[in-house]
């Protein structure tokens, strides 16, 4: 009776796959602990696997997400977005700096004066910040001069071009611009590395900061209606489960 009690465990763990009565929906969880969900490019290939209901529930027993590659995320963008993105993007059609408050610093400059954990100093003119003291939080460096800082957009202008900023009027891509909540200093370096990336192709090298990274990216993702498929949609919940363990 043990002997059959245990075939039948190992059946319904590793022979399951085989048969035509799993939900297609089901989360497989590989003999190398990855999570591999229906949209996942390997799904088909796992053939032995744990089975489970949710992405969720796979990444709380020890699973982690699978990497995806730069060419795989592009089928992440939504029929809709493909549609809409007739017009080829380009990063004027998001304007520039403004100067909000007409005090002759522009965003970039008020974002330097706030972030910098130190007094800053200004050129002579008193509209530009030279110097100042800025914590990277994409690499954990300190950096002294502004011109070694970019100020990132979190959620890159051509990522959301893609997501539903094509239909906006210019109004409302020159507020994404400048909105500070999706701005941060970091060094060049890092944010060319970057790029035009999304937390499903690329995340900080501080791995500390991953979680603070992808719940900020998830929230200017709501705060402005931007469009995802279901399927980029439930991998960025997933990367901030995993991220962030909650």
């Amino acid at each position: 009776m043990q002997n059959l009690t245990r075939f039948l465990i190992v059946l319904i763990v590793f022979a399951l796959p085989y048969a035509n009565c799993l939900p297609d929906n089901i989360v497989k969880k590989s003999k190398r602990a990855i999570c591999h969900g229906a949209a996942s490019p390997y799904y088909s290939n796992i053939k032995h696997f744990q089975p489970f209901a949710s992405l969720e529930g796979c990444i709380k027993s020890g699973g982690k997400l699978p990497k995806i590659s730069a060419d795989h995320s592009q089928s992440f963008r939504t029929k809709t977005a493909k549609e809409q993105d007739s017009q080829k993007y380009h990063r004027s059609m998001f304007g520039g700096w403004i100067d909000k408050d007409q005090d002759c610093q522009n965003t970039r400059h008020e974002i330097l004066i706030k972030l910098s954990v130190s007094r800053v100093d200004m050129k002579a003119n008193g509209c530009t910040v030279s110097r100042g003291l800025w914590n990277d939080p994409y690499t954990g460096m300190v950096i002294h001069r502004a011109k070694e800082m970019d100020i990132d957009h979190l959620v890159p202008l051509k990522w959301a071009w893609i997501h539903g900023a094509s239909l906006w009027p210019p109004e409302k891509r020159s507020a994404f611009v400048n909105d500070e909540n999706n701005l941060f200093a970091v060094t060049k370096k890092v944010n060319q590395e970057k790029g035009a990336k999304g937390p499903l192709e690329w995340l900080p090298p501080n791995e500390k900061f991953h979680c603070s990274y992808v719940r900020a990216f998830n929230q200017v993702i709501e705060n402005y209606t931007l469009a995802l498929s279901n399927t980029e949609a439930n991998h960025l919940q997933s990367l901030q489960l995993s991220s962030c363990g909650d």
